[in-house]
């Protein structure tokens, strides 16, 4: 790890804020996905029952 003198603090904190941000955002992505992949299966299943 390089030595970041007297910013050590700040930059480790603001990439483990870039982390987070990032992990929240896929978890948020896939979430989203799956609850629309189920919107869809419901309405092409009703889609299917009506013609």
């Amino acid at each position: 790890m390089p030595d970041l003198g007297k910013y050590a603090d700040t930059v480790l904190s603001a990439y483990a804020v870039s982390v987070a941000v990032l992990i929240a955002l896929v978890a948020l992505t896939i979430w989203r996905g799956r609850k629309v992949r189920a919107e869809m299966h419901r309405v092409e299943e009703r889609m299917r029952r009506n013609g």
